[in-house]
C-alpha cells in the first residue's frame, strides 16, 4: 500500500516549526510497515529548512521515505499537480476523531487473525474435547 503520513502532531508532537518529542511507537510503526513493502511518503505542510530538518530527523531514526510531499520521488509539481497525495491511507492527526495512536494504526492496517471468531473456530480441535484453561480450573 501507499500510505502518506503527517509530520508535526502524528510522528512527533505538535510544536512546529521545531522538532516536537517523538510520539511513542511512532518508528518502530513505521519501520515495520516499511519491512511490510508499503511506500510511505511524507505528507507535511513544512517547506524548505523545517522541511528539510524533518526529513533529516526521520533518516537519523532510520526512516527514509519513499516521497516527500510527492506522488512519487520523479513528480514535478506544478499549478496542474494536485496538492493531495495519491495513497490508500493517510495516517494525520487532523483526521476526524484525531490521531489514535501508532498502535491503534498498526492494528488498523495489520488485524490481529484472532480478531475474527470464524479464524478462533477453526483452532479448535477436532475430537471434540475442550482446550485445557490456561487459567484455574473448571
Amino acid at each position: 500500500m501507499r500510505i502518506a503520513v503527517d509530520f508535526d502532531g502524528t510522528i512527533v508532537e505538535h510544536e512546529y516549526p521545531k522538532i516536537g518529542k517523538e510520539m511513542l511507537f511512532a518508528f518502530e510503526t513505521l519501520k515495520a510497515l516499511q519491512e511490510q513493502n508499503h511506500q510511505l511518503i511524507l505528507w507535511t505542510y513544512r517547506t524548505g529548512k523545517e522541511l528539510d530538518e524533518a526529513i533529516e530527523y526521520c533518516r537519523s531514526k532510520g526512516i527514509d521515505f519513499y516521497a516527500i510531499n510527492k506522488n512519487y520521488p520523479e513528480e514535478v509539481i506544478d499549478e496542474s499537480t494536485s496538492r493531495k497525495i495519491d495513497a490508500d491511507i493517510y495516517i494525520d492527526d487532523r483526521n476526524v476523531g484525531g490521531f489514535p495512536g501508532w498502535s491503534a494504526v498498526w492494528q488498523m492496517i495489520n488485524p490481529e487473525p484472532s480478531a475474527d471468531p470464524k479464524a478462533e473456530l477453526k483452532n479448535l480441535p477436532k475430537s471434540g474435547k475442550r482446550r485445557p484453561r490456561l487459567f484455574g480450573k473448571k
